[in-house]
This record gives structure tokens, sequence and C-alpha cells, in this order.
């Protein structure tokens, strides 16, 4: 029996971060196997991906429940049907619930382009370049009820460069994102790095 930790990833679009953590598990002695992808979109394109890799998907969309909580709390649901030990968001463009948060803490992780605390939510790219920094990346933390604010297990810095555009910048970081969510998941997935480590 594998000992190898169950991961579930978490994704709204064409998941190329998820596509890098498929990617990192094939690797015999990596500490974790993608066994699930859930999608709150169902024409996110990273299913078509996870099915090349004959890896099961579920879809759970907002519309399809009385609220945010009924919809967290089915996927809490398939997780376990899964058996997941760690979830992981790459992309996933919807803030879960404080009690889907709360069940999950320590073992849910999130990557987000930009050096936190700096730039939380969306268009870090674009708020980099207006704010003029030398350097922007991308963080991995523990998923809190609080947006982009759990305890930080890895960062990335990346050079902001003249003649950069957001489309640009976000091209440089997703390289970047690409290496260090596989790394931090292994951490995570080994107990090198914990949230009871991190947390305050």
């Amino acid at each position: 029996m594998s000992d190898k930790k169950r991961v579930a990833v978490l994704i709204s679009g064409r998941g190329s971060n998820m596509s890098a953590l498929i990617e990192a598990a094939r690797a015999s002695d990596y500490p974790a196997e993608i066994v699930g992808v859930i999608a709150n979109k169902p024409g996110a394109e990273g299913l078509v991906t996870a099915g090349h890799n004959n890896i099961p998907t579920a879809v759970f969309s907002l519309k399809n429940y009385a609220d945010k909580a009924a919809t967290d709390a089915a996927i809490d649901g398939q997780l376990q049907a899964w058996n997941v030990d760690i979830v992981c968001l790459a992309g996933f463009m919807r803030l879960l619930s404080a009690e889907f948060c709360a069940k999950w803490e320590g073992k849910a992780i999130n990557i987000h382009p930009s050096l936190l605390p700096a730039f939380k939510g969306l268009d870090t790219h674009a708020r980099a370049l207006d704010e003029d920094v030398s350097e922007h990346g991308c963080t991995v933390h523990f998923v809190t009820a609080d947006m982009d604010d759990g305890p930080i297990i890895g960062q990335v810095a990346v050079p902001v460069e003249f003649g950069d555009t957001p489309g640009i910048l976000a091209e440089r970081v997703l390289k970047a994102e690409h290496k260090l969510y596989p790394w931090a998941l292994a951490q995570v997935a080994s107990g090198a790095i914990t949230f009871e480590d991190l947390k305050d």
C-alpha cells in the first residue's frame, strides 16, 4: 500500500499549476499522488487534462446548490470519498466557506501570484506594475478563512523588467509557480513543513 499523501486539486480554468503537480507526482520518490480534480466550472479546461491523465474529476458549481456552504459541503463529501489527505487550490477562483477552511485547516494549500502579503486578491500583475515595484513573484500558503492570508510555505521572487506588461510579467511569474508549487506540496506531504510550525 502506498504511503504517499492523497491529493485533490481544485481548479477553475486551464489548471496549469495542476499540470505541474501531476507531472511532479509521476516521480517514484515524490511524497504525494493526485487522486482527483474538482472544478467549479463545467467547462474548465483542466478537467480535460485530468481526464487525459486518468485522474477522476468532479464539478461543483454554486448555481446547483442553495449557497456556498452547501456547495462546499458537497466538495467535502467528494474529498472524503476519494480519501483525500491534502487539498491544493490551483487557480480556484472562489473563496471557500469558513466551515470548509476550518475543517481542512493545515491540509489545504493555495498558490497566489504575488509575494504575499503584497497584492492579495485579483489583478496582481497589473497592480505590481502600477506600484512600480522592482520584484514580484508567487507564494504558496496554507488556506484559512481570510483571503490570501494563511501561513506562508514558500515564495519565489521574480524581477520586474523594463517594458513589462501584465501579460509578460504573468508569464514569468507562472514559470516560477510551476516550480514552487510542486516543491511546496512535497514539503507539506512529507511533513517537513506543517501548519503548526508556521502559525503565530
